[in-house]
């Protein structure tokens, strides 16, 4: 491992011009990620800048009563907030599908959104890697692809994206708040991940030096519809084959507006517009599930160990559609003469 200094900052323009000045240095919050790009030899800054000391924990409930979650703030703590809990259920479910209680206690939202692919070619620097070294190869292509992506792909990299957050965020439209040394600018987290393309070391919008602050999410009252399904080989610490993060506005057994994005399957969080086109104005009923679902993965281009992923990810939409479905459904109350037997059972 390189060896490389540390400072600790007080104050945000101090961090951000910190690093701003030097490509070699970067900013370190919980360091779930970057300690261990940093120990494979990844990343190698020569200095990072510790900025845990910021203000930028806070989870709250702006004027608007929009959600407003710091960049700072620790994922097992957005996790427990009531306000996130009842109106944003799937960022709560999301975050406790992640990694484990320890990472989650010691793991920030702006790390998490942050975290780079778990792609073991891009892990390892014996192997080239467009997204390491561009303009190499992808050994993914032809090696071992079972975990990679059959949404958004190109010929220079098929790495999925990691987070689970990311992907219910993406759902609910969130915007990723961002400050640099001339000002704060708001931008739209589908928009804050880039497609590979023919540049797939270009993982976001971030200029160096920029410092993710917050994140926005509005305040839609049938959000609070929603859920996070999560497909792994294993029931916990896994990254998922397949996810599906969806909120849906229903009356009177029609969809009147969905939200659906899909984690494991793309080179970034995958918002589903053709999806929630399939299901947006449908009855209730399998028949727009399955469409919705043949939607969703029309595109795919999967490679050749993770062609199961196609029906993984339509049989995972249909699951989700009914789990949110059967959720929005009205608990039905026992009648007087059900309650008058039930009590003249008791002993």
């Amino acid at each position: 491992m390189q060896p490389f200094s540390y400072a600790r900052v007080n104050e945000e323009n101090t961090a951000i011009t910190t690093v701003s000045e030097d490509e070699t240095i970067s900013f370190i919050a919980g360091g779930t990620d970057l300690i261990g790009l940093i120990k494979d030899g990844v990343q190698t800054p020569k200095q990072v800048v510790d900025i845990n000391p910021l203000p930028l924990d806070s989870v709250e409930v702006d004027a608007d009563n929009n959600l407003r979650i710091g960049a700072l703030a620790k994922l097992s703590d957005v996790a427990r907030y009531s306000t996130v809990k009842n109106s944003y259920p799937v960022i709560s479910e999301a975050i406790l599908e992640s990694a484990s209680p320890q990472l989650r206690n010691m793991a920030t939202v702006g790390g998490n959104l942050l975290q780079r692919v778990r792609c073991s070619y891009f892990r390892d620097p014996v192997f080239p890697c467009n997204r390491r070294l561009p303009d190499t190869s992808c050994p993914a292509m032809e090696g071992y692809n079972r975990m990679h992506a059959i949404l958004g792909t190109s010929e220079h990299c098929i790495a999925t994206h990691p987070s689970d957050l990311a992907v219910a965020l993406v759902a609910l439209d969130a915007m990723v708040c961002i400050q640099s040394k001339t000002g704060q600018r708001r931008v739209p987290i589908n928009d804050f991940y880039l497609l590979p393309g023919d540049t797939p070391h270009q993982e976001n919008v971030l200029e160096h030096g920029e410092l993710i602050v917050a994140v926005e999410v509005p305040a839609i009252s049938w959000f609070s519809n929603s859920h996070y399904l999560k497909v792994r080989d294993r029931a916990n610490y896994e990254f998922a084959l397949v996810s599906v993060a969806l909120a849906l506005e229903v009356e009177q057994n029609i969809i009147k507006s969905a939200r659906l994005a899909l984690g494991g399957i793309g080179t970034k969080p995958w918002r589903s517009e053709e999806a929630e086109t399939a299901l947006e104005g449908k009855p209730i009923n399998e028949a727009t599930f399955s469409t919705a679902a043949e939607a969703a993965l029309a595109q795919a281009k999967p490679q050749q160990y993770n062609q199961f992923k196609i029906e993984l990810a339509k049989h995972s939409i249909i699951r989700a559609l009914s789990t949110v479905l059967l959720r929005s459904q009205p608990t039905p109350r026992p009648s007087p003469s059900q309650e008058g037997e039930s009590g003249g059972n008791k002993q």
